[in-house]
């Protein structure tokens, strides 16, 4: 059953208001000291009272005399209600057998927390006399059922087991007081106590074992080993244990620091109220719940924040605060307040007034209604704020979020939302125009990083001049624009907008050489695809109209032939990405094309090449996989790949009788700048146990376009290593015989386009000669690429040619055959 209270108290708003809190227990109540007399005869069964001292007839304090003087209401405990002026009157109920005292008003928390504590301190009572009658449970089990912190038989002074052998507390008493049970005995409960708060403690303990009072409650402080303090609302009530035994209570704490802090902060609050409104930026007030605001009270911030009198604002003495009011702001305030009022939820509103001499000002609302008991608004209260220096930096920060900070057009983020924002509610044609001028990058090299970015606002300047309000400009990426365009005719129209961008740009980037790229994608409305995968379309058609062909400014619209690319693309990243993260090589495979030496007319050497074929894809081209490879970085453990199965190769080779044979295998760049590269081939080779010297490493020209210094030092440690390097395609790409001198190689692959020039240039005309006899002149072999003819065969031989490769000796092979080759 739940715990009976009487709730003595004149006042029917205070006795509902207790009610209300204590819902939990069986609270009966009384509106004088005779009822409550009354209620008690026909109740024996209260456990607890709540007794005010000011009541008319018969008071507090004559009720509590004659439940002393009356033993059969010894054990009911009394809480006082006390006034926060009157300490005299708390003093005076409890040494008239009173427990504890709460001060008015109360908070609903404070009340419910201290009835809590006397509830408990009730039942653990019951249970503790029963039980230990009984003798069937332990003091200990009981502590671990209780949520407060409880001492028994906790000693004033320092006490040792023998001296005090009841004494024991629960977790919770530990863990408030911050000491362990061994400490407490140690120490006694003064030692821990602070010192303001000591001698209202002792002297409530003395009244306590003399019997004078059966219990006392008390807010103190406890000092804890590190120096802190905490707040607790404690308990003391005698406890039966010995005739023998000095320490015959128990000990209940809660706590409060909390609680204790939140009253220092009202206590504060309350304090410094009258300097916050003298220093609010804003007026307070009161006003009725009319169309026309009429104020009731309004301090004296509104002068500075309307430019209007506080008296003048009075009743409508007069304006109204209404008149104050923005006027497109005034049915939206009023709708808000006929909101929020019936759910009795706070009021917060942003919106403009305009003050005495004409200025608009943002001020911040926050308010509450006031209500009679009977539900109706009697009033509204709250204050009114300036912010519109808050309003400026908002407008500030948006403008930040949502612009370019060099060229001031909107950016990505706000294209973003837009495209979001009017996915479903745009019946218009829409279509993204993307510009791609990442080549301007290549400017920063010559003319420095300002000089490119001062081109780019110019540019941005000039875009800038096509906009309509059916188009806008957005700066998207590093050196990108995007227009987004509404309610177009046909695609046609795209097209000559997209001339009128190429006309601007030529007549800006004529003079640098700059290219770029303009992608179209037009906005589907029954597919309604997100921003992100309209705006990643539109780069991919930027970037394929930057290779599309000959024009200086290329355009692309993304549609369903490229989207079907981009698809296999992707297809393919997969599949390449599978054959990485499984053991086995999957679709991955090498051919092996041989390498004939002119001077012996013997195959010395192979070229591995690296050749997929997918379950799903069929054969793919080296030319379209090895590109997605490099773009994805999945090159470098493809290549480790490539590499072990050429190695693997080798060995064969060797069991077959083939040891002088060498293979060559090509890396790429990526690989080659990868971290650990030289040491990691080293290991594999000691692995796998092959010679260095039958292994060749076959690089394009291109790479020393990267680092050519990291480069040709990784190059120079291969050869140290007893491996040997070939420049690939030799005479397309970046080298000059010049620079072949300065690296760190052993042979130069000159590329196919030169043989096949051999087929109708004069031969007389032909450079092969030269570079082959250049090559020789710096210590370098060199191997002709693309050989198919039999006249190009005997060309290479009288030009001094090396060696040979192409279809006039084989085409590529497969393991199997490449080995059959050498029979």
């Amino acid at each position: 059953m739940p715990l009976k209270i009487l709730l003595v108290d004149d006042s029917a708003t205070e006795r509902q208001q207790i009610q209300m809190s204590l819902s939990q227990y069986h609270v009966i109540s009384a509106s004088s000291g005779f009822e409550a007399m009354r209620l008690l005869e026909e109740h024996p069964d209260i456990a607890l009272i709540i007794l005010d001292l000011n009541m008319p007839g018969m008071d507090g304090f004559q009720v509590l005399d004659k439940l002393r003087s009356d033993e059969r209401y010894g054990k009911i405990r009394i809480i006082i209600l006390t006034d926060n002026d009157e300490p005299e009157n708390e003093v005076r109920g409890l040494r008239m057998g009173a427990v504890d005292y709460i001060r008015k008003p109360f908070q609903k928390e404070s009340l419910t927390a201290r009835i809590g504590i006397h509830a408990e301190l009730l039942r653990i009572q019951q249970e503790l006399g029963q039980k230990m009658r009984d003798q069937k449970l332990t003091v200990d089990t009981i502590f671990k059922q209780v949520p407060v912190g409880i001492a028994v038989s906790h000693n004033y002074a320092p006490a040792t087991e023998e001296e005090n052998p009841y004494f024991d507390v629960n977790p919770l008493f530990e863990k408030i007081s911050g000491r362990n049970r061994d400490e407490l005995l140690r120490l006694g409960w003064a030692k821990i106590t602070h010192p303001d708060d000591l001698e209202e403690d002792l002297a409530n303990y003395r009244r306590l074992k003399t019997g004078e009072i059966e219990s006392y409650a008390m807010d103190k402080r406890l000092i804890r080993p590190d120096g802190s303090i905490v707040w607790v609302h404690m308990i003391v009530a005698s406890l039966p244990l010995s005739d023998e035994h000095q320490y015959n209570h128990v000990c209940l704490v809660q706590d409060i620091t909390e609680r204790k802090a939140i009253e220092k902060a009202l206590r504060e609050s309350e304090r410094s109220k009258s300097v916050l409104l003298s220093h609010l930026p804003g007026l307070a007030y009161r006003c009725n719940y009319d169309r026309n605001w009429t104020m009731q009270y309004v301090s004296e911030g509104c002068f500075k924040l309307t430019g209007y009198r506080p008296e003048s604002l009075l009743f409508n003495k007069e304006l109204s605060f209404n008149d104050i009011i923005a006027p497109e702001y005034r049915e939206l305030l009023w709708e808000e307040w006929k909101r929020i009022l019936p759910a009795r939820q706070p009021f917060k509103y942003e919106y403009e007034i305009i003050t005495a001499n004409g200025e608009r000002k943002w001020v911040l609302e926050m308010g509450e209604g006031v209500y009679s008991a009977s539900g109706e608004v009697e009033a509204v209260e709250g204050i009114i704020i300036d912010i519109t220096d808050r309003k400026e930096m908002e407008d500030k920060l948006k403008y930040s979020i949502e612009h370019d900070r060099w060229t001031g057009l909107y950016n990505l983020n706000y294209l973003e939302e837009l495209l979001d924002r009017e996915a479903q509610n745009s019946d218009e044609t829409r279509a993204l125009v993307g510009i791609n001028l990442s080549t301007v990058q290549s400017l920063a090299t010559t003319y420095g990083y300002h000089y490119t970015q001062g081109l780019i606002k110019i540019v941005a300047n000039a875009l800038a001049k096509l906009c309509t309000d059916k188009r806008m400009l957005f700066s998207t990426y590093e050196n990108q624009f995007a227009f987004y365009l509404k309610g177009y005719r046909e695609k046609n129209e795209l097209l000559e907008f997209c001339d009128s961008i190429v006309s601007t740009l030529e007549s800006l980037l004529a003079v640098e050489r700059i290219t770029g790229g303009i992608g179209i994608v037009e906005v589907d409305p029954i597919k309604c695809q997100d921003a992100e995968r309209l705006l990643k379309n539109l780069l991919v058609a930027s970037e394929r109209a930057m290779n599309s062909g000959d024009k200086e400014f290329g355009i692309c619209f993304y549609d369903a032939e490229l989207e079907q690319e981009i698809i296999r693309q992707n297809d393919i990243k997969n599949e390449l990405a599978a054959i990485v993260s499984g053991e086995e090589n999957g679709g991955l495979y090498l051919q092996y094309q041989p390498i004939l030496d002119l001077k012996t007319n013997r195959i010395c050497a192979f070229e591995a090449l690296a050749r997929l074929n997918s379950a799903r894809l069929g054969r793919v081209s080296p030319l379209e996989f090895i590109p997605i490879a490099e773009k994805t970085k999945l090159i470098i453990p493809l290549g480790w790949k490539v590499i072990r199965q050429a190695l693997g190769f080798l060995n064969k080779l060797k069991e077959k009788g083939h040891g002088d044979i060498s293979v060559s295998v090509n890396v790429s760049v990526i690989q080659l700048l990868s971290k650990d590269f030289a040491s990691t081939l080293f290991g594999l080779i000691g692995q796998m146990q092959v010679e260095p010297a039958n292994i060749c490493l076959e690089i394009t020209e291109s790479v020393f376009s990267s680092d050519f210094e990291q480069i040709n030092n990784i190059l120079r440690e291969l050869r140290e290593a007893g491996l040997s390097i070939a420049i690939d395609d030799f005479g397309t790409g970046y080298s000059s015989l010049a620079r072949e001198r300065e690296l760190n190689i052993n042979c130069l692959k000159i590329d196919k386009a030169f043989i096949d020039n051999l087929a109708w240039l004069n031969p007389e005309k032909a450079v092969i000669g030269d570079i082959i006899s250049m090559a020789h002149k710096f210590g370098h072999y060199v191997v002709a690429e693309g050989v198919e003819q039999e006249k190009q065969r005997q060309f290479l031989v009288g030009c001094g040619c090396d060696k040979i490769q192409g279809y006039l000796i084989s085409k590529p092979l497969d393991e199997k055959d490449a080995v059959a080759l050498l029979a």
